[in-house]
This record gives structure tokens, sequence and C-alpha cells, in this order.
């Protein structure tokens, strides 16, 4: 059995996206294990079903794997090139999508030009702040010998995060697996090494949970936003730059919402093997 898919990226996080309204996957935990394996499969950091809304409220639904095979909450850049995907593929005229994740329904606001879209903003939500112990510490000493100086903050923006504050952020590929698996976060983490530029930009490297070094992380760019004007490093609007590229976060007074604007883009369609 042949299964269509797209290609997609967002900023460089890119995904393997099926319609899930017209093709079925008994099991995506395998399918996203397989698929995304980057030398024996599509290549991807992970795999995005859309699907109709259970729900009246929303218009779709999202559920996102991990390359791991493990399920994720949300997933901001797959967001918006669901958005685009939705659009440009006809399977709605509406700029305004209701898109049902695991961490609640998001808002995508499209922006388009002559039936292209340009660019999308999605409303995140609130962030939630929680203690764990590792919570707003300098945790040079907590690494097993692989020591980074920072201060940093647990922020939760639907997918759980932990933003170092840092000027070593390519350290993110000894750092970001030690912490991932560190017994503080008993449902994992997704470590963001971040640094403020002179020119008020934040440098940002991802590590996700399930899947490793990621081009961008769309709920991190957020986490990384917020605790940034938390410790008044920064105000509340940022642009993040990613390895993928740059996004745009507005933590807004007026609702205590985060929204991220960025692009999405096709790479390719095609057909594998279920």
């Amino acid at each position: 059995m042949k299964i269509p898919f797209t290609k997609m990226h967002g900023c460089g996080n890119d995904y393997i996206y099926v319609n899930a309204m017209q093709h079925k996957l008994r099991n995506p935990h395998a399918a996203a294990l397989t698929w995304s394996d980057r030398h024996k499969g599509i290549g991807s950091d992970g795999l995005v079903l859309i699907d109709k809304s259970p729900v009246p409220e929303a218009d779709f639904s999202m559920r996102i794997f991990n390359a791991d095979g493990s399920e994720a909450m949300m997933c901001g850049n797959a967001s918006r090139c669901i958005g685009k995907y939705l659009f440009e593929r006809k399977l709605t005229d509406s700029t305004e999508i209701k898109l049902l994740t695991l961490s609640g329904i998001k808002t995508l606001r499209l922006h388009t030009e002559q039936g292209i879209v340009e660019s999308v903003t999605v409303d995140m939500g609130e962030p939630i702040f929680e203690d764990c112990n590792l919570y707003n510490s300098n945790i040079t000493s907590k690494l097993s010998g692989r020591t980074i100086a920072g201060d940093a903050l647990f922020v939760s923006m639907g997918n759980p995060h932990y933003v170092i504050f840092t000027e070593d952020v390519n350290k993110v590929g000894e750092i970001g697996p030690v912490l991932e698996q560190h017994p503080a976060f008993p449902q994992r983490c997704n470590i963001e090494l971040a640094q403020v530029l002179p020119d008020g930009r934040i440098r940002t490297r991802v590590w996700e949970r399930g899947s490793g070094i990621t081009m961008a992380c769309g709920t991190g760019a957020c986490a990384t936003a917020v605790a940034a004007s938390v410790t008044r490093r920064t105000g509340r609007q940022s642009k993040i730059v990613m390895d993928g590229g740059t996004l745009i976060i507005d933590w807004r007074d007026s609702d205590n919402h985060v929204y991220m604007t960025g692009p999405a883009a096709f790479v390719f369609d095609g057909e594998i093997e279920l």
C-alpha cells in the first residue's frame, strides 16, 4: 500500500505531512520512526497527520510524531506548514484556521498574496512556568563533567522547554542530550541555548526531545523569547535567530498570549510504501 505524503519545512524544521482525511495510518509511531530516517527513509524531524477536527470548536486537527516515534504535544513550525498546506491545496479558503492540537486549539492567521501563503502567525497561547529542580539556576555543576556557564528558566509553550542563556550556544549537541533525560524532567524536555546579540536579536540553538538538534523549533522560539523577557534581557517582542531562519515572537500585554510569525515552505510530494 502506497501512502501519498508532502515534505514541508518551517525555517528548516522539516516534517512529513500526510492527509489523514484521505489516508489513515494504523501505526503512525512506527511510520515516523522509519520514514524520518535520513539515510533509509524520506528524512525528517518527524511525521505530521492532518485530519478533520473531532470537536466543533476547531476546523482541523494535528498529530505530530517525533523522529524517534514518540508523540509530541505541539509544534509551531508544523502549525504554520499546516496552514499553508490547507490553503494552497484548497482544503479551506479561510485565512483564519482553528487547529486542534494535544495542547489545545491554536489559531492560525495566514498572510497571503495572490493565493500564496507568505507567512503565518500562530496564537501559541499563554506561557506556563513550573518549578523543577533546575529552575532558574546555574547548571555548571549538574552535567556530569560537561560544563556551561549561564542561568536558565523553564517555560512550557504546550511543550516543555528549558532555556539556558549562555555565550556557548554551539554546545547544544553536548548539553542537549544530557538535560533532555535529566531527572528534573520526568517527561523529558526540549533544551535551548540562547545568546542575546548586541542588536537585540536572540541567537538560539535547539535540542528537541525525540529528534535531537533541529534547524528550528517554534515552541522553543516562543519559550526563548518569554524567558528573555522575564529575565529582562529583552522586551516582549523578539527576533529569534535559529539555524534555519528567523521567527518573530510577540508576547502581548493585552491577553498574555505569545504570537509567533514565520514562513512555511513546500519541499516535495511523493509516495511511500506503508
